[in-house]
């Protein structure tokens, strides 16, 4: 195990000082340790190229390399700046980049992970961009830290460390943003869930949103055929909702979104806002924190996503607060609140619904419980289903 202390100051030793990046389970010590330590120095970013172009300015500022952290799964959003800003054959930028190995060979993982896993190393590779494999004995890792740095910054390129499950030693975040909101996820999502049309299909996003919706439909004793639960592709369930809302404009559509899967790719929402999908509501669930992988904080408490919403073109909803309904939020009221928007959509009683998708923030706790499940099916199961209901096949 490699103590996270130890592995900022090997970095620090060699010219590396600023640090972006998307959070993931397997850096969570590293992740929680530079939140804790850096400041200003570090920057949680809305995906992985954009921590890529940060790294590229702060390069350009100062002429020191950064270090550039993600899970392998966001590979994808920074192959375009690493190969056409950083690569040496446009403008030869620096950079270290520490990404966490989910779906490595021969190690059981999620089904989303396990092409990604197989793909991680031969990516980089026809990336040229050199890789090393951190070891699990902290003195060897620190050396193959200091060669890969060096290497950055002699060849003026990116580099990347790779990191196996278990190989940071524990280290908890301390400086945690407040709670501003008591109502447990899970407890909101059984809320949506009771309330929608029985009709309805819904699409969820990645991670543990996903999850609960899977777990409430087995707590309720309903079946799973009307849910997608999207595995992987972060920041794109609203895509993959407005794609089914368009096919099927008579078909009531929802989905169920993450604040950070929101940002991520927050362009999404002017491409839904202007869709004229009226059939579709994005319900986003907000505790400004990425809940999967680990609880690092998010911006969603310090933007209005509603207003960023109705910008894009979308109804806002009315959300359910405690103070609205002079009741202590669950899912009885959340259920309440969704039903309350739903009816008044219905009728008309929102200007421009006729051409409008809905959008609704409902503000929830960070955290999940610990015994939370996952699906029992693999993601094709999940597919046959869904498209047998939506007459797909």
């Amino acid at each position: 195990m490699i103590d996270v202390e130890r592995f900022v100051a090997c970095l620090k030793e060699g010219g590396i000082g600023f640090f972006a990046g998307v959070p993931d389970s397997l850096l969570k010590s590293f992740c929680a340790y530079v939140t804790d330590h850096c400041g200003e120095n570090h920057v949680i970013a809305a995906n992985e190229g954009g921590a890529v172009g940060l790294a590229a300015g702060h390069y350009l500022a100062t002429g020191n390399p950064a270090l550039v952290y993600m899970q392998n799964s966001g590979q994808g959003n920074a192959v375009n700046p690493l190969c056409s800003l950083a690569d040496p054959d446009v403008y030869s930028i620096p950079m270290v980049l520490l990404v966490g190995w989910r779906g490595e060979l021969g190690v059981k993982d999620e089904p989303q992970h396990v092409k990604q896993g197989k793909v991680t190393i031969s990516l980089f590779e026809t990336l040229g961009v050199p890789t090393g494999v951190l070891p699990d004995d902290e003195v060897a890792a620190l050396e193959v830290t200091r060669k890969m740095v060096e290497k950055a910054k002699a060849e003026l390129r990116p580099v990347a460390l790779i990191v196996r499950k278990g190989l940071f030693a524990e280290y908890k975040l301390q400086n945690k943003k407040p709670d501003i909101a008591a109502l447990p996820r899970e407890q909101a999502i059984e809320g949506v869930l009771r309330a929608l049309p029985k009709d309805a299909v819904v699409v969820s996003t990645t991670g543990m949103i996903s999850r609960e919706v899977y777990e409430t439909r087995e707590r309720l004793g309903q079946d799973h055929s009307r849910d997608f639960l999207t595995v992987g592709s972060m920041g794109h369930a609203s895509m993959i909702a407005m794609g089914i809302a368009k096919a099927q404009p008579s078909r009531k559509v929802f989905c169920l979104d993450g604040d950070g899967a929101s940002i991520m790719q927050m362009g999404n929402m002017a491409i839904v806002g202007q869709s004229g999908c009226s059939n579709l509501t994005h319900i986003v669930f907000n505790n400004a924190a990425h809940d999967s992988v680990g609880g690092q904080p998010t911006v969603g408490y310090d933007i209005d996503l509603p207003r960023i919403a109705e910008s894009c073109g979308y109804n806002i909803l009315e959300p359910p607060t405690s103070q609205f309904y002079g009741q202590e939020l669950n899912a009885d009221a959340v259920a309440e609140a969704v039903k309350f928007s739903l009816d008044h959509v219905c009728k008309g009683e929102y200007s421009g619904f006729s051409a409008c998708p809905n959008f609704m923030e409902i503000k929830v706790a960070k955290g999940a419980r610990k015994d939370l499940g996952r699906p029992k099916e693999p993601p094709q199961v999940n597919k046959a289903l869904y498209m047998k209901t939506l007459g797909g096949i």
